[in-house]
This record gives C-alpha cells, structure tokens and sequence, in this order.
C-alpha cells in the first residue's frame, strides 16, 4: 500500500474502512524552494528516470535476502497484504481480517478484483503461495522470513480467505505484512527458476519489470491492468527507468541538468543546495524501524567485556562531526529506534563523551598503554575491527567514522576501518569478522527490537545473515520482548518495549548515531509522488509536467 509524505510528515494512507476518510497528500515543496505540486494538474505519459546511489540489487525478488536496494524498486512492482496509517494496520490487498480469542489464528478475506501482471488472479492459493516461498529455506530469505517466524500454516480456507495458524500471538505480524520483502508475488511466476524470477519478478502493482541491464538500469513499464488500491489512482506515467549511478557527485549533476528526475542517497551538501533551488526538492523520509548505530560484537573479541565496550562508548566523539559532516540535515540519537517509532526511548546519559571515563575504564580491566599509544593486555593490543559498507554508508557517515576512529586512538583502541563492497561486507559479517558495524535496518514497529536483539537472533536466517549483530544474550531482553509481541494491548506493549530498550541501551553493545538518512531529490517537473510503509518513494499516481 502507498502512502503519502509532506516534508517530514510521516501520514499513511487511510483504509477502506467504513465511514473512515481517505487520506492523500501530495509531495510538496521540501526544505525551501520550489512550486508545491499541489498546484500542479495530474497529466499523462512520459517516463521518470530515477538514479540509485544504493547497491544494485543481485535480485529483483525482495523475498530473497531483503535489503533496501530491493524495496526501493520493488515498491513498484508489488504491494502488500495490509498497509499502515497512524501507525496502525489497515486493507491493502487484503480487506478486512479476524484474530481469535487466543491470538493464535488470523483470518484474512482478500479483494476478488486483483490481478498479477501475467494475468493469474490475486486470491487465497497466492498468498499461501507467498508465505511457503519467504518461508522456504531455499528462497535464502533474511527480512521477510524473520517478519513471519510466528506462522506456523498457511491455508486457503476458499477462494478469497486464508488461515494464518500461529505458533504464538504475534502482536506485530499485521505491521510486517506493510512491507515489500513479504509483499504479493504471482504464485504462477514463483514457480520459474529462482535465477529467472530474480530478473522479472511478478506483482500487482502499477509498473511491471521488463528489462533489466546489469550495472546500468531496470526499465519498468506501466500496468495497463492495474486495479488502484484505496485512495489511489491509474498510474499516469508510462513507465520508470531506474538507473544505477554508485558517483554521488556524478548522480546530482545528472538531476541539476535534468537527465534525471529523482535521486537518492542525497549528500547533505546536495540537501543544503537544494534548499536554495526552486528547481529541486528535499523529500526527508526517515525509516522506521531500528536509527543509525553501531553494533558492539559482544561475542567474542575484546567487547566480550562489558568494561571495554562502555569505554569505547565514552571514547567515541560523535556530535561534532554529526554537526560539521552533516549541515544539520541529521539530528543525534540516543535511541536504538527510529525518531518515527512512537514506542522509541532515548537516554542520552549512557552516551556523554568522556575521554577520562574511557580511560579509567580500561585501567580496570587491565589495558595498559603500550609504546605507539594502544593499548595492550596480556600481548594482545586493544584491536577492533570495523568492516563498513560502501554502499549503504554515505561519504559524509564514512568520514563520521574516521573520526571516531581518531578520538578512540586517543583513548588506547587501535580502530581498524575496513571499507568493503556490499557483498563482501555481508561475507564479513556473516563470517563473525566484525568487532563493531554500523547495520542500518528497516522494519515497521518496535517489533525490530525482536529481530535486532532476542537472542534468538543469533542464529543465522537462511540467507545467512543474523541480525543480531551485537549478539547480546540476555534472558530478561527475551522475555520483555516476547510479552510484548504477544498483548495487543497499547499500553503494555509501550511499558515492555520501554524496560526493553532500557536493558539494551545500558548493556553498552549499542552506540547510536542518529535516524537512517533517507533523502531524496525531485525536480520540480516531479508531482504526486507518495512514500511507502518503509518509506521508499512510490510513483504509480505521480506525474511530470509536460
């Protein structure tokens, strides 16, 4: 389901829920400058070229594995089962569901009058379907696979209804199914090769994929056949081209010239700048979900000790290059959630700068300084490895961490910044060769506390990847987080995500930076564009003037 964003504002498009108002805003001039295109007439045609500074996808099937990179595109191609307004599950695909008393059964009654682009029909044997192919070990699923953990059976009750058994109640399996990485894909083309599927997977959306160039572009076309959700409207472009430019520099010359109308990954000098051009505007989509922060591996290494790990929290000066990297388009966190996540609890104490805290600390634990200024114990140096993603950090966050780098040498630790490609990082982490590492991710609700720090999580998902990274074992976390994924009641569920956070923040295995920078760049020929549950840019209702 799509929804709208204005500036900062996160509303999530209304249900066709009797009596309830459909909620629809248009994109409007961001940070300054620019015509609102709320004055703009919707118009037909044309394509929208859209350039990625993100990892190109090694698959267009965001069930397999399930990044960002996939979302972004597959917000196009494929919706979802419910969809979110107010931070609340409404109808999308599905419309209306029931929970029994136990909350261990839940019903879905799906709409009669949607079809996959290949023409199979959109019914219960589809999304049965779905869920055995995230599922399924082979699909090497991670996001959607750890989203749906709970459900036990699928079954298609008749034509239109599935039966969801669970094995416990999960209080936020509504939220996840917002999401694209276990959004609706044709059961007829999920029957093809996973290689073949990867290239064109199949959805219900308002474009389909219909070439895909490695290393330069995916080309989407519009679904003559769509049939627009609630609030929405026939995709009015004819299609997308969506590019892969890695060059930040080279990705905003091409929207400044107008070869491109949308970018992401905008850098904050390019925000700043653009707050000063009406032809350009800022869309600030902050992620739900889990802020920016750096994983302590309390694992192994040197941050099995809890003295070393809160040392290197004191010794890490985060706020001045936040300030001075960043132009002031990043606010400092103190959260392991995202500033969006209405159940976030911040505790700035645990993370004052303090050189002279840092130092005691490792005196305690036995660290002593060493001829070239690092720290040593028992022949061993105060080392930590930091693998970092290229491609999910952005140059301004690579150069943050250089001087975190700088200000923990200060204080004994020898900081090793190793500076990989995507897939590689994933092999590091995968390979537990990882003493710290930033690992943005998105999921709707504080239900990603679960995902992030149960130690459950530990283990790896089929794809490979484990997602508790600062793989902290702590029994009293288990327990708070599985009350909470089992009471539907508000309230509680706040309290418990509250003592929660308050275990994992004072554990010293997290360090937060500051909410996952998501901004894009429109020109002001760009109108009526929409964001998502996971706040990736939608265009099926949007249009360019002609």
């Amino acid at each position: 389901m799509i929804l709208d964003s204005v500036q900062k504002t996160r509303l999530r498009i209304a249900s066709a829920v009797a009596g309830a108002a459909t909620i629809l805003l248009a994109v409007s001039a961001c940070t300054g400058g620019g015509a609102a295109t709320a004055n703009s007439t919707p118009v037909d045609g044309g394509t929208l070229v859209y350039a990625s500074g993100d990892a190109e996808p090694t698959c267009l099937d965001p069930h397999v594995g399930g990044n960002y990179p996939q979302a972004l595109l597959s917000s196009q191609y494929i919706e979802e089962l419910t969809a979110l307004h107010d931070g609340k599950p409404v109808p999308a695909l599905a419309k209306s569901w029931t929970t029994s008393a136990d909350g261990k059964t839940l019903t879905f009654t799906l709409r009669d009058d949607v079809r996959f682009t290949d023409g199979t029909p959109f019914d219960a044997a589809a999304v049965v379907a779905n869920i055995e192919h995230v599922q399924d070990p082979a699909t090497a699923s991670s996001t959607g696979y750890l989203a749906l953990q709970s459900i036990q059976r699928a079954t298609a009750t008749d034509e239109h209804t599935v039966t969801l058994t669970l094995s416990r109640p999960d209080s936020a399996l509504l939220e996840s199914f917002s999401q694209p990485w276990v959004g609706m894909e044709s059961p007829k083309a999920l029957e093809r090769p996973q290689a073949q599927n990867c290239e064109s997977p199949v959805g219900t959306g308002p474009f389909a994929v219909t070439g895909w160039k490695h290393g330069d572009r995916v080309t989407l076309l519009k679904n003559t056949s769509y049939t627009p959700l609630q609030g929405s409207t026939k995709p009015r472009l004819d299609g997308i081209t969506w590019r892969f430019l890695p060059d930040s520099t080279s990705r905003y010359a091409a929207l400044q010239s107008g070869q491109v109308d949308v970018i992401d990954n905008a850098q904050p000098d390019q925000i700043k700048a653009a707050s000063s051009k009406g032809s350009i505007r800022d869309l600030d989509a902050p992620r739900p979900g889990a802020s920016n922060r750096l994983e302590l591996n309390s694992g192994h290494g040197v941050f099995r000790d809890e003295a070393v790990r809160k040392a290197f929290i004191a010794g890490a000066e985060v706020d001045p290059g936040i300030r001075s990297l960043f132009l002031g388009t990043a606010k400092r966190s103190y959260s392991v959630l995202s500033s969006v996540e209405p159940f976030a609890y911040s505790d700035e104490s645990l993370f004052r700068y303090s050189p002279s805290t840092a130092k005691r600390l490792l005196d305690e634990a036995g660290w002593k300084t060493g001829p070239d200024g690092v720290r040593e114990k028992d022949g061993q140096q105060l080392t930590v490895t930091f693998p970092v993603s290229t491609n999910q950090s952005v140059p301004a966050e690579r150069s943050l961490f250089q001087q975190i780098q700088a200000s923990e040498k200060a204080v004994g630790f020898k900081v090793v910044l190793d500076e990989l490609d995507l897939s590689s990082w994933y092999a590091a982490l995968a390979a537990n060769h990882y003493d710290v590492v930033s690992a943005p991710y998105t999921k709707v609700g504080a239900d990603v506390l679960r995902i992030l720090y149960d130690s459950a999580s530990i283990k790896p998902a089929p794809s490979g990847y484990f997602a508790n990274l600062a793989q902290l074992d702590d029994p009293e976390v288990d327990q708070l987080l599985e009350r909470a994924a089992r009471t539907s009641d508000t309230a509680e569920r706040g309290d418990l995500y509250q003592r929660a956070q308050q275990d994992i923040l004072a554990s010293g295995t997290v360090l937060p930076l500051y909410d996952q920078q998501n901004h894009f760049l429109l020109r002001s020929s760009v109108h009526g564009v929409r964001t998502t549950a996971v706040s990736t840019p939608w265009f099926g209702a949007a249009w360019l003037d002609r």
